[in-house]
């Protein structure tokens, strides 16, 4: 994060003794990045964070991947995962995997049940709400989140997510940190003006608060021999790991508002490097949201063909009027993968029927990578299965609206 906060009850110097009222010592613990170089905090705990009295094996849901091949382009229905609801599945261990390489992988689960307490220790998480509300209970405080709302949380942040009704949520889960684009920031960190959010937008927790309780289970995401490198345990912990009285720093969760995120707009249709809103190792995430489109007198506001010869696209279909899509199949929900090496673009009848257009009304987050990315179990079982055969036929394939 590119700015300072202190919440709760802090000692004037750090590094110092800091003493609860009865005389007890608090315990200092550095949360830092890249080895010390890099964002951190200071958080004040009642207890030891290192203490552990159980642990055992978590057996993650399943984490394997298959390569794209043959190669297409590929349209799933998140929707159809969690056709029966979501009664007693929770944001954390419900997640079911869709895509993923070495730098991220990218999940969806509908949940209406408290999840355990949770970290990952492989990378940031970045957590859209396409629907619900739900408090994300942190270390550090709580985050309040609806829907269209981002949580973007450091690795190895203890959390829970607790459902304020049932929750849509499509997980970001980076191997490495999420931030702001460098192009937005200060070579301070500040965001500059031209940047489409700034630090106004960002909410930060809640104070912290103390909670007594013993014999904590904490679930652990983590490198290890599972598929892909990633592997799960429980520790149970003699206390509870919110026991913080207070922090100071530079790196914490915070929240942000797709609503709240300003689209750069031009004379002729904009690449999506203009819509960007976060930047991970070799992966961004870009913003399509409501906004007037091109004013040039002969612009076609629709995006051109396009190879992204070096990236694999993936659009999640959240919210707005997919007009140009009746018939298509893509909706709410929907993901559309477009990999590296296949040209994609508007369906035929959108390129002529978007001139004249002056606003689009949509709402998408879309992931590119800069890997290939892989089909998780969840994509294996929403893939309709046709998607690749669309713009041949004609009647089905990009939208109007979006970067397709």
């Amino acid at each position: 994060m590119p700015f300072y906060r202190s919440a709760g009850f802090v000692p004037p110097k750090r590094h110092t003794q800091h003493r609860a009222p009865d005389g007890s010592l608090y315990y200092e613990e550095l949360m830092g990045e890249e080895g010390f170089s890099s964002d951190s905090s200071l958080l004040y705990h009642r207890h030891i964070p290192s203490a552990i009295s159980e642990y055992r094996v978590w057996e993650l849901p399943d984490q394997s991947t298959l390569p794209n091949h043959p190669l297409i382009p590929i349209h799933l229905f998140t929707h159809k995962l969690f056709e029966e609801g979501a009664s007693g599945v929770d944001a954390v261990t419900g997640r079911r995997l869709l895509l993923g390489n070495a730098d991220v992988r990218l999940s969806y689960v509908v949940a209406d049940a408290v999840s355990p307490y949770y970290r990952n220790a492989i990378g940031d998480e970045c957590l859209y709400l396409e629907a619900g509300e739900a408090v994300v209970e942190t270390v550090f405080g709580d985050l309040e989140v609806g829907e269209g709302d981002y949580a973007v949380i450091p690795r190895a942040t203890t959390y829970r997510v607790v459902p304020k009704s049932t929750v849509r949520i499509y997980a970001i889960e980076a191997n490495s940190h999420i931030t702001p684009p460098r192009r937005y920031l200060s070579r301070f960190g500040q965001l500059l003006e031209h940047a489409p959010y700034c630090e106004r937008d960002l909410r930060g927790p809640s104070e912290p608060r103390v909670v007594e309780e013993e014999n904590v289970e904490v679930y652990l995401k983590h490198r290890g021999p599972g598929p892909g490198g990633i592997a799960g345990t429980v520790h149970v912990l003699p206390h509870h790991p919110f026991d913080v009285v207070g922090w100071d720093g530079c790196l914490y969760p915070f929240g942000f508002s797709v609503h709240d995120y300003m689209p750069i707009t031009g004379k002729v249709h904009q690449p999506p490097p203009a819509h960007q809103v976060f930047e991970g190792r070799n992966f961004v995430i870009c913003n399509f949201v409501p906004r007037k489109v091109d004013y040039h007198p002969l612009s076609i506001p629709v995006p051109y063909y396009h190879s992204n010869v070096d990236s694999d696209e993936v659009m999640f279909y959240c919210g707005g009027d997919y007009e140009a899509r009746k018939g298509s199949g893509i909706g709410q929900g929907s993901i559309s993968l477009h990999p590296g090496g296949h040209p994609h673009g508007p369906q035929p009848d959108a390129y002529a029927r978007s001139i004249g257009a002056e606003f689009f009304d949509e709402l998408a987050v879309m992931v590119d990578t800069f890997r290939p990315l892989e089909l998780g179990e969840a994509a294996r079982a929403s893939d309709d299965g046709v998607y690749a055969y669309s713009w041949a036929r004609g009647d089905r394939g990009e939208t109007g609206a979006t970067d397709g």
